[in-house]
């Protein structure tokens, strides 16, 4: 693992995250990419950030103060599905 992912899996790692459920897939963005992804849709705080099921999937806290369970496209980075956990 790229030492810049391997940084930021420990922090998520102190936070209490889960992360890295499913191996990724080569062409997929990075888990570094999607925590930076989701900062940019908003999220203030990430809890968790995993790749599952074809996507990388998270939870985390919005400038509102609650808790979203989001899923970003593994290859294009896009947000594609938030909803409130």
């Amino acid at each position: 693992m790229h030492k810049r992912n391997l940084m930021l899996a420990g922090l998520l790692l102190m936070s209490g995250a889960v992360f890295a459920a499913d191996t990724p897939g080569a062409d997929w963005i990075t888990l570094e990419e999607a925590a930076a992804k989701a900062k940019q849709a908003g999220y203030t705080q990430l809890h968790a950030l995993e790749a599952d099921d074809g996507k990388w999937q998270g939870e985390g806290l919005k400038a509102d103060g609650r808790k979203y369970e989001f899923h970003i496209d593994a290859r294009s980075g896009d947000v594609v599905k938030e909803e409130l956990d």
